[in-house]
């Protein structure tokens, strides 16, 4: 059984992944781990003139179910008014906000498997 400390070094490591692809492909990392009392963002990010708000799911199989059956219709919502708190936190007026989704598979053996998901 997985203690939660190593569910949140698992998750740690796997928003790490996320940034290294993502950055590698151009985006700015703008912070990571935001919070206000609505909730947290793992990734915030721009790219080009648009906020990205990046959730990151990170799993070691698939036995839960695949990173993308945790992002719900509420999920999304949520996560669309936390990019928007933290724009006017922050005083950033972009052209648009993205939601995006990277999905992390630590399999036993091997590399880690990672894929962005833009625009959910």
């Amino acid at each position: 059984m997985t203690t939660a400390r190593a569910r949140r070094a698992i998750g740690a490591y796997g928003e790490d992944l996320a940034v290294r692809h993502l950055t590698g492909r151009g985006l700015v990392l703008l912070e990571r781990n935001w919070r206000c009392p609505e909730g947290e963002v793992d990734i915030l990010l721009r790219d080009h003139a648009t906020l990205v708000v990046c959730e990151v799911k990170t799993r070691t199989s698939l036995v839960a179910g695949a990173p993308h059956e945790a992002i719900t219709d509420v999920k999304l919502d949520r996560l669309r008014r936390l990019g928007e708190r933290w724009m006017l936190e922050h005083g950033v007026h972009p052209d648009g906000i993205r939601v995006d989704l990277v999905a992390v598979l630590l399999p036993r053996r091997g590399a880690a498997v990672v894929e962005h998901v833009p625009g959910l």
